[in-house]
């Protein structure tokens, strides 16, 4: 009910000098249905594109330096001069999206008809690299074979590396998928790769996009950006899902029902690894790099030297605070609410159509909430949007606990559409907002480090709570089985193994405490103090801060690393 990935996945949003706000509109996703959400706020992967958020969400900004892209919006754009750049570009992110959107999106929702939440959150770990790729993308900036090209050193050999991941796993993930219990360290691992490796050639897409298109198009750079990662993480997620289905194939794809779903997971990453090894065998013949002056990139040492200077500064360290804390009131809601609404009948199918529906409203309110954030305070539409998550986390508990177990009618489902459009409404405005004002305090003379290293933060700040959030879940949940043979001794079945002993023996699976309400109401409740006692006061002091005090005093009027 609020938005891969986290992903929400999912992006972060930037604006740059001279550039209309609403020129690149970015996409939130869905707490309570995993819907693409900025990656940005990629914590709110649909479920969030969940973060299940996103990112996805999903967590990503268009990493076009302020200085070029400021020039580049004084000259008209020619876009038929950059088309099949352009159209490599939006492949390029595609191709991102794919992986991201079945580990922050698909792959957590099938595992969860097997698995309890805690074996969930040890997957989760593989969302974690997303949104730390600030910490090696100083080494994809720098490190590189100039013979080959700067962005294809890396390019080339992750996408051959993904294609060979995808294509083995094709042959072995529906059969993990069947039992996944004794598989999830290499389940979890696979996916880590994969997110992973996705990370890094999205560094060094951010980078070539730069010099793949000429100045007067460089603002298309992060609408290809937004489409190419939306689309990709949309077809694993929402596509992809409702064609694994078995009660969306059988009635709406096939005359004769069958027992599984049109798309098993192995031919779809059969499908992708196939379209990896095209895209990269056209980039080795066909695609030529341009030369980089060595001048023009900043070394390793200094750019981390960097990095650390910008999170010193006095003000930063309370803005980082915030970041990090302010999505623990909600992110209860994101992580868990469509798992349990899944868990207690509610079709795969259905959630992949409210996530259709919920698509094109996310497009309306990026455009929307980029114009309300404009002026001297773009923070206080973060401030209200969040008043709205925390209330939205209280509904989508409510429409949980009132879920029907004799079949979704017609209203019910209509409610959870309403509270998922919402809560996209509310996710959309927070990320366009934060995205904002971050590119406002960012230095200009460092604009891509600075805007990089403040995305990666948000980022995880929807990010770190998530695994802790599942395994609490499964904690404070108390279930017993009570069996109708009296010589036989009730036994715990909170986890999916214990459930399914309980129904060949015949018993019922009786929850005494449900550890997801205890959980989403114990956020809410410290997202809410932390909010009025905290962020609140803190938000409206750092807005206050004259813009020349987040800048570092020493920075030298250099072309420093442009490409995040």
């Amino acid at each position: 009910m609020s938005s891969p990935a986290d992903v929400r996945k999912r992006m972060p949003y930037e604006e740059v000098p001279g550039e209309d706000p609403t020129d690149s509109i970015p996409i939130a996703t869905s707490s309570l249905t995993g819907a693409p959400l900025q990656t940005a706020d990629a914590a709110s992967c649909p479920l969030s594109s969940t973060q299940l958020a996103a990112p996805a969400a999903s967590d990503k900004a268009a990493t076009v330096s302020t200085q070029s892209a400021a020039d580049a919006s004084a000259v008209p754009s020619n876009f038929v001069k950059d088309w099949h750049n352009i159209v490599l570009l939006v492949v390029l992110y595609l191709l991102q999206g794919v992986p991201v959107g079945l580990a922050f999106g698909s792959v957590p929702f099938l595992l969860k008809a097997k698995l309890s939440y805690a074996q969930i959150a040890v997957f989760s770990l593989a969302s974690y690299p997303y949104s730390l790729k600030l910490l090696w993308s100083p080494i994809v900036d720098s490190m590189y074979v100039p013979s080959f090209g700067r962005r294809k050193t890396w390019i080339v050999p992750i996408q051959l590396a993904i294609g060979f991941l995808c294509l083995w796993l094709s042959t072995t993930v529906d059969s993990y998928l069947t039992d996944p219990a004794p598989h999830m360290t290499t389940l979890t691992l696979i996916f880590l790769s994969l997110v992973l490796l996705s990370a890094t050639q999205d560094i060094a897409v951010d980078g070539w996009a730069l010099t793949l298109l000429s100045k007067e198009n460089m603002s298309y750079a992060s609408s290809c950006q937004t489409i190419g990662l939306n689309t990709g993480f949309f077809m694993s997620f929402t596509v992809f899902l409702a064609f694994n289905s078995v009660e969306f194939s059988n009635r709406y794809l096939r005359s004769v029902p069958g027992d599984v779903g049109v798309l098993p997971l192995g031919d779809y990453l059969w499908f992708w690894a196939i379209m990896y090894f095209l895209v990269t065998l056209y980039l080795v013949l066909f695609k030529a790099e341009q030369r980089t002056d060595p001048a023009e990139a900043m070394g390793v040492a200094e750019t981390y030297q960097t990095i650390w200077s910008i999170i010193r500064l006095p003000h930063m360290r309370h803005f980082i605070a915030i970041m990090l804390v302010a999505k623990l009131g909600f992110i209860a809601n994101e992580s868990v609410t469509a798992l349990k609404l899944l868990e207690k009948g509610f079709g795969k199918e259905d959630l992949a159509l409210t996530v259709l529906i919920d698509f094109p409203f996310q497009i309306i309110f990026g455009y929307y909430a980029a114009k309300w954030s404009t002026g001297d305070n773009p923070m206080r539409p973060w401030t209200y949007a969040f008043v709205a998550r925390l209330v939205l986390a209280v509904i989508d508990m409510v429409i949980v606990a009132y879920c029907p177990t004799d079949g979704i009618s017609t209203g019910y489902f209509a409610v959870v559409v309403a509270a998922t459009v919402l809560g996209s409404f509310s996710s959309t405005v927070q990320f366009v907002s934060i995205s904002v004002f971050m590119t406002n305090i960012a230095d200009p003379i460092i604009g891509g480090t600075y805007m990089t290293l403040l995305n990666t933060l948000s980022n995880f700040g929807g990010t770190w709570p998530k695994y802790f959030i599942l395994e609490a879940v499964d904690y404070f949940t108390v279930a017993t089985c009570s069996v109708p043979d009296k010589a036989s001794n009730a036994f715990s079945c909170v986890d999916e193994a214990g459930k399914s002993l309980c129904g060949e023996l015949t018993g019922q699976c009786v929850a005494e405490r449900d550890g997801y309400y205890l959980v989403g109401a114990t956020g809410i409740a410290l997202g809410t103090l932390f909010f009025f006692g905290y962020i609140l006061p803190e938000i409206r002091r750092l807005v206050r801060i004259p813009i020349s005090e987040w800048h570092l005093k020493s920075s030298k009027p250099t072309e420093l690393a442009k490409e995040k």
